[in-house]
């Protein structure tokens, strides 16, 4: 039975209807929270009697009487016998003499008020994340205020104050669960809608400050941030350097020559590329060049230039699309070979050679990425410039690829964060990112923008 809520009444999972005066008898069994209620007070109570005749009172018993046994056929829909184990007769000596009486004995799995109350006390005494999950499981049986058939009535006032403060409780300590765990953004939410219903509380208002407070601070730069439906998967747009999410793995574009030294010739200093190897290696390119020849090994090179013809940089060409995971300490950077260094040291791609770059790699950050967040630039902005698609365009076909690898592999990592300079930042729309994520959690993961077709 459910009274978190207009009442209902299912018996063998499917509804049963009562009599309006039998329902709010019911109701009114249920206010009494496991007392023995006499069957002149549920008189007085359910049929709110104003004038006494002669012999009311035996007329009075037999009326509830005769609702009694229309509850207990009701729940003996379930088995013969259940309406007699649920509602209990005893007896009670009076002035008047020995009146009957009536109790609700219905269990935790029978009673969603029951159900709700040990939910929370347990997870008052639980660690937080034991708590979180108790406390979340006992607010989605709350559906609307309890007991609503009876509000106002002196008999519902006591349970329906325990009950509503119990909520607030639970409320209250979801949001400090989800904080002692870090989920800032799962508290928020919460918060929000304490505050709602409680616009003149001034603690409300200064925990949402608060987590507001904390989660500009955790997120910096952050720009949007959506989570794909069903999949706990987040995909973030942020402003920054690429080199300060030190949370995450790496992406770093290379050519098909996979060369390291940025002499601002064949690389620039100035290319993530190049920031690459002053940033994580110290500025010993060989470093990486040693981890990359290791990587590389799994693959077949392509072509390999002669001196005369590629005078400077490394002459052994690998596949566009070839992605080598180059472990860093405890993350890995992974090196993407997206464009073609000509023989006169120019990087050239387009984008069917980004797209498939991209669809490569997201199976190899699923099978190194250690299940860590992935950070990546906007691939096809810098020197190897891929003028058919714009700045918007670039972020889509990484957004795209990525939701597409989801249906192959939901976990290719928790977090896509894509990092984007101020000057790429100011050629970007958002809105339409945002947009196409929504519709990617509608549509399903893998269905493409139309712009990029």
């Amino acid at each position: 039975m459910s009274v978190l809520g207009p009442a209902r009444l299912d018996v063998n999972g499917a509804p049963v209807r009562l009599t309006p005066l039998t329902a709010r008898l019911l109701v009114r069994l249920v206010a009494a929270e496991g007392q023995a209620v006499t069957a002149r007070r549920l008189y007085r109570d359910v049929w709110q009697q104003t004038v006494e005749l002669p012999r009311q009172e035996l007329r009075n018993r037999n009326e509830v009487q005769k609702r009694i046994l229309e509850l207990r056929r009701a729940f003996d829909l379930a088995g013969p016998g259940h309406g007699a184990r649920i509602i209990r007769t005893g007896q009670l000596p009076s002035g008047h003499g020995i009146q009957s009486t009536y109790q609700l004995d219905l269990t935790e799995a029978e009673l969603d008020s029951t159900e709700f109350t040990r939910l929370v006390g347990d997870a008052l005494r639980a660690a937080p994340a034991s708590a979180v999950r108790l406390l979340a499981e006992a607010l989605r049986l709350w559906r609307d205020r309890p007991l609503p058939e009876v509000h106002g009535e002196e008999f519902a006032s006591a349970p329906v104050r325990r009950l509503t403060r119990l909520r607030e409780t639970a409320l209250r300590e979801l949001i400090d669960g989800h904080i002692a765990l870090g989920r800032y953004d799962l508290a928020l939410p919460v918060a929000e809608q304490r505050v709602l219903e409680r616009p003149d509380d001034p603690e409300a208002a200064a925990v949402l400050a608060g987590l507001n407070a904390r989660i500009r601070a955790r997120y910096g730069g952050e720009l949007l941030r959506h989570t794909l439906g069903g999949l706990r998967v987040d995909v973030a747009v942020v402003r920054g350097d690429l080199f300060d999410q030190e949370d995450a793995n790496l992406v770093v574009g290379f050519s098909d020559t996979f060369d390291t030294f940025a002499d601002d010739v064949v690389i620039s200093r100035e290319s993530v590329q190049g920031q690459l190897v002053d940033r994580l290696f110290e500025g010993r390119h060989r470093l990486l060049d040693d981890k990359l020849r290791r990587g590389l090994g799994e693959f077949t090179p392509l072509a390999t230039e002669s001196v005369r013809a590629k005078r400077r940089g490394r002459r052994v060409r690998y596949p566009v699309g070839t992605v080598v995971a180059v472990p860093v300490g405890r993350r890995r950077v992974f090196a993407l070979a997206y464009s073609r260094l000509g023989n006169d040291l120019r990087a050239r791609s387009g984008p069917d050679d980004l797209r498939l770059s991209l669809e490569r790699l997201w199976p190899s950050v699923a099978r190194h990425g250690l299940f860590k967040p992935v950070a990546i630039p906007l691939i096809g902005a810098g020197l190897s410039r891929i003028v058919e698609l714009d700045r918007t365009q670039l972020v889509l076909l990484i957004v795209e690829t990525f939701t597409q690898s989801l249906r192959q592999d939901p976990a290719v990592c928790p977090e896509l964060r894509i990092v984007l300079r101020t000057d790429d930042l100011e050629r970007t729309d958002l809105s339409a990112v945002e947009a196409f994520l929504r519709g990617a959690g509608e549509r399903g993961p893998a269905s493409p923008p139309a712009v990029l077709r």
